[in-house]
């Protein structure tokens, strides 16, 4: 198999949630973990889907090639300002330029007995 049939263009992550508070050291986030094989940059861009309200667009990323970017969802910005919100269920879709690999990783602290929890997108 060659480094060009690795991963999708499309991946769907249909559980995501930002927690808004955090117990102790550890700060609750959820990350969409990368993998480019590929020699060209993955320009990503993803679409937030919920449950109330029409879906944030417009969010982008970087990562490198033949790198892996653990993309913290907190920090994408769309050129209006626009986050996603926290305490909001939602659903994720991420598109690639190159093919790549995504996995979703969340860390929940919002009480003392915290979890981990990693799942791999759906490849489109």
């Amino acid at each position: 198999m060659g480094k060009n049939s690795i991963g999708s263009k499309l991946w769907l992550i249909a559980d995501s949630y930002l927690p808004d508070r955090s117990t102790g050291d550890l700060v609750s986030h959820e990350s969409a973990c990368v993998l480019n094989v590929s020699r060209r940059p993955a320009k990503l861009k993803f679409t937030v889907y919920f449950e109330d309200r029409e879906p944030l667009t417009g969010l982008e990323a970087e990562c490198p090639a033949q790198r892996t970017y653990h993309v913290p969802l907190k920090s994408l910005k769309n050129k209006n300002g626009e986050t996603i919100p926290l305490a909001k269920p939602m659903a994720l879709v991420i598109e690639s330029n190159v093919k790549v690999v995504v996995q979703h990783t969340r860390l929940d602290t919002s009480q003392p007995a915290l979890a981990l929890m990693t799942t791999m997108g759906y490849e489109g």
